[in-house]
């Protein structure tokens, strides 16, 4: 039974990995691209929401009918659809310049594919793995994303400066029949439940509907905790559209090129490690709501100080990346310790849906703004302009009572 667990989650995890790679690799790629071609930061944003928004909306209802769903035929199903619309991008490119309408719509139904895939992946956790290995397989798959993380944007922009675009997204496609091939050897228990006869008709809506009040009572019932999800929600309506903004940040403001773009991507991807070790090595146990505003507040002003830069700075606007990804990665640990501290664990898992589904909403309204200003204001201007907003956050945070008694309530389970 040990080395049969083993097996499985080894052959999977390594096809997953693959595939995640490459799929993070190709995605940047493709931000470069789109940077390089277009230096438009409205195109940018758009081609950011077109890779968000489906995956975000259909994530409220995927869980629920991935419950109900063979996990290894919706892994192998999700990796075929992305890999189909991969292809369909690929053709148009091979056949001429497409236009953006279609870029946007083949990233928008990549990310609708990729919104059953990770539930999927996740679910098998507990149904392959012994329960007293689970904290220890979390602890692998943490590491995985952080390897994504830095050697995504690193491989992206190698694929990019040797292939052109389409063939880069060839990529991708490979790296997804690696994924599924390797399921296709594995075989995923499918365990036994009694489901309604509604289910397949209005199940999930219905599970939706109740884990969503059953989520919002739970934050509400916690003094303070409301305060914290606002204060989250704000920095993310300012911090998000960073991402988008980095690529032309790098090119037009230092004229940068691609290796120089990839080079701050995985600075910052650095810096949110640092931070991941940083809190695990000291285990913060007070002042975690201090500790969540002086990151606003130094996220803000790093932002800001990256607006001043000179164009001959491009050294220290890496720094400055680098050291804001370990603000965030500090930040949203605390978050995370905050809830798991605060709420009952029954209600925690729906807890953390509703807030990564609700956290959509600001992260697309901060990239239309940001796109649409971009027409009028330099892009370091914006830099500017959202880390005071950012600064603004963080400062205002100090003075919301509720928010900083939330550690000194009493914790009743």
């Amino acid at each position: 039974m040990e080395r049969n667990w083993i097996h499985n989650f080894t052959l999977i995890w390594s096809g997953q990995l693959i595939s995640l790679i490459s799929s993070s690799a190709v995605n940047f790629a493709v931000i470069i691209w789109l940077s390089l071609e277009t230096r438009s930061a409205e195109v940018l944003a758009y081609a950011a929401i077109a890779g968000l928004l489906p995956q975000a909306v259909l994530g409220f209802i995927a869980g629920v009918y991935v419950d109900r769903w063979n996990k290894k035929k919706t892994m192998i199903i999700s990796d075929l659809v992305v890999s189909a619309f991969t292809l369909l991008l690929a053709g148009a490119l091979f056949l001429g310049d497409p236009n953006l309408i279609l870029i946007y719509c083949a990233l928008g139904l990549r990310s609708a594919g990729s919104a059953f895939h990770m539930p999927a992946m996740q679910a098998t956790i507990p149904v392959l793995a012994p329960r007293d290995k689970l904290v220890r397989i979390a602890g692998i798959n943490q590491l995985l994303q952080s390897i994504t993380v830095i050697a995504s944007p690193a491989l992206g922009a190698l694929l990019i400066g040797s292939f052109k675009i389409e063939y880069v997204l060839l990529f991708d496609v490979a790296g997804a029949v690696i994924a599924i091939t390797a399921l296709l050897f594995v075989k995923i228990p499918q365990r036994d439940r009694v489901l309604q006869e509604n289910d397949d008709k209005s199940g999930a809506i219905k599970s939706f509907v109740s884990d969503f009040r059953i989520g919002i009572t739970a934050v509400k019932k916690i003094k303070g905790l409301s305060s914290l999800f606002a204060v989250s929600l704000g920095a993310a309506f300012f911090m998000i559209p960073i991402g988008p903004l980095l690529p032309l940040m790098t090119l037009e403001h230092f004229a940068g090129g691609k290796y120089e773009i990839s080079l701050v991507e995985i600075v910052w991807g650095v810096g949110m490690l640092l931070g991941s070790l940083m809190v695990t090595v000291f285990k913060p146990r007070k002042n975690k709501i201090v500790g969540i505003n002086l990151c606003n507040l130094s996220a803000g002003i790093l932002l800001f100080g990256a607006g001043l830069l000179s164009g001959s700075y491009f050294a220290v606007f890496v720094i400055f990346m680098g050291i804001c990804g370990i603000t965030y990665s500090i930040e949203s640990s605390l978050f995370n310790t905050l809830l798991q501290e605060h709420v009952d664990e029954h209600a925690l898992g729906r807890v953390y849906s509703i807030y990564y589904s609700i956290i959509v909403l600001p992260s697309v309204l901060g990239l239309l703004l940001t796109g649409n200003l971009s027409g009028w204001l330099g892009i370091n201007e914006i830099f500017m302009a959202l880390g005071l907003l950012v600064v603004l956050i963080g400062g205002v945070s100090f003075f919301i009572p509720a928010l900083m008694n939330l550690e000194n309530q009493e914790i009743k389970h």
